[in-house]
Formats: C-alpha cells, structure tokens, sequence
C-alpha cells in the first residue's frame, strides 16, 4: 500500500498572459519524466484563464477528455456542432476519438475562469468522437460522493471510453467520505479548493494524492474542500 503527495507548489507553471495554469503531469512545455500520468491518467492542468481569454479552435485525438469548472463559466464551440456553456456544479465531457476540433473561452468581460481539464487514455483508439454534459447536483450521493464520470455511465454518470470511476465531493468540519477499492485498482485525489485529510494525510489547494494498493480512501476533516478521487484500472 502506498500514497504519494503531489504538493501544489512542485507542479508545472505556464503563464501566457490570459492564461496561469498549473501542471500536475508533464503537458506542452513543461516536461518531467518522473510525472508523465497515472495509470491511464495523463493530465491535469488546473487553469485560470482571465476575462475574454482563451484557446482558439485546436484539434484533438484519441483522448478522454473531463472539464470541471470550479469559477466562472466555460464557452465551448466544436466541430461536432454542439455550443455550451460550463459552469461550477456540472461536467464536460468530450472524446476525441478518431478527431475533434474545439475551442474554449471565458465568455466574460470582468469575472476570471478556473478550471480542472483532465485526459485519460482511452482504453480503445479510434472511435468516433463524442460529447457529454451533465450537472453534478442531480446525481446520487454515496459516502459522500458523487459519480460523475464512468466507464459504464451508470448512476446519471458521464460515459467515457475507459474503465475509470470520477467522483466529486464537497467536505466541510464533520464531514466525511469514504471509497474502497476493488484490488489492483489506482487511485488519485485532486483537491480543487480548501484542504482536506486523506488517510491521516494533509492535503491543501491544488496538492493530489496518488494511491495504490489502498483498501480505503476515507476523506475527512474538510475546510471548504472541493475534490476529485478517480478509481482507475492499472
């Protein structure tokens, strides 16, 4: 059994003027091979993208990607024809496929966007593209957390093309959650916002947690925590 902090502070750093964004796994110029994903997790890119900012039309392939959106909203236009705006309390999800083309922008002229984008490898390459939204509230609890996103869509969940389970929790004071893994299974908890512990571990804004082995991931003793815990397979 093992875990294994991510502290916030060692991630990448990019800053492009509209964009200040945070790397936890190597993504464009920023390369390290001691973080280059997790099991099938390849990126998360915690981004804050000022007001009228954002990235023109780009194209993608052969990847699952997840937006969660923690402040301000999210203007997506892509090539399949579907336009949307993301705000805090839903998901995004989109899979590349055999090739997408998409752009994303803050729609806004004063407030700023905070996001989570999140790849994972698709357990198959090639597939036609899709897309996905859906609301978070609306979903069922389970020990404190909400499926959000699964290889099987079960439970009102976003499907996506890999066998990983996406959960999202909010934690505060008494609070707790808890998740048992099937054996073999990985796990990652990404803190958002606020701090939390995991497993008698501390864990702040923007730290992740990387798990294997683990029997149980209990979360507890939140201070307006905001989080992500993925069940992922090998």
């Amino acid at each position: 059994m093992s875990m294994t902090i991510r502290k916030a502070d060692d991630r990448g750093h990019a800053r492009f003027g509209w964009l200040n964004a945070r790397h936890t796994f190597s993504f464009g110029e920023y390369y390290d091979p001691a973080h280059m994903g997790f099991g099938p997790l390849r990126v998360i890119n915690d981004d804050r993208i000022a007001p009228g900012g954002g990235f023109p039309t780009h194209p993608h392939a052969d990847m699952e990607i997840l937006t969660y959106v923690i402040d301000g909203a999210l203007a997506h236009k892509d090539s399949l024809g579907n336009g949307s705006t993301i705000r805090p309390g839903e998901i995004q999800y989109m899979r590349a496929g055999t090739g997408i083309r998409h752009s994303e922008f803050n729609p806004s002229s004063s407030e700023p966007l905070r996001l989570l984008q999140i790849w994972v490898l698709p357990a198959e390459r090639g597939t036609p593209p899709g897309y996905g939204q859906q609301r978070i509230d609306v979903l069922p609890v389970k020990n404190g957390l909400r499926l959000i996103a699964s290889g099987d869509g079960r439970d009102g969940s976003v499907r996506i093309g890999q066998d990983v389970d996406l959960y999202a929790a909010t934690l505060d004071g008494a609070d707790t959650a808890e998740l048992t893994p099937a054996p073999g299974r990985l796990g990652w908890v990404q803190v958002a916002r606020g701090s939390v512990t995991l497993n008698g571990e501390r864990l702040a804004e923007g730290d992740g947690a990387a798990l294997s082995g683990e029997t149980l991931l209990r979360l507890s003793d939140g201070d307006g925590a905001e989080l992500l815990v993925f069940d992922m397979a090998p």
